[in-house]
């Protein structure tokens, strides 16, 4: 899976890694932090799995779909929860959130090593 065929996926889980590290950041700065708890967790998981999900992609990785679906649904439960506050940082994350769940989406199922076809191939080796 040569990594040039994914340059958008990968930018988009750089980008949205950079939102959700801003996100938490700005969280942690706000009055009433406490009420940012999960917001600022999930920012910190999304960010992580955004990171490797990339390099992963970036080294060819026989892994990189499998890791990008669990990418995508981080992204997407990080994106719920910063709808749910009023703030510009949350705003501009979950939109990063939602176009990089879309990438990896697309991404798993333009590979060759995607859901399906990955365990036709481990059920065939069994």
């Amino acid at each position: 899976m040569p990594h040039e065929q994914f340059v958008d996926c990968i930018r988009a889980c750089e980008e949205c890694a950079l939102a959700c590290e801003h996100c938490a950041s700005a969280c942690l700065r706000e009055p009433k932090m406490q009420e940012m708890a999960e917001c600022i967790r999930l920012d910190r998981d999304c960010a992580d799995l955004c990171r490797m999900a990339a390099l992963l992609m970036s080294r060819g990785s026989r892994f990189a779909a499998r890791f990008c679906e669990l990418c995508a649904m981080a992204c997407d439960a990080c994106a719920e929860e910063c709808d749910k506050h009023d703030r510009d940082h949350c705003k501009a994350c979950a939109e990063a959130c939602r176009r990089c769940a879309a990438e990896c989406r697309r991404m798993a199922a333009a590979s060759t090593n995607g859901p399906t076809k990955g365990r036709a191939q481990a059920a065939a080796r069994s």
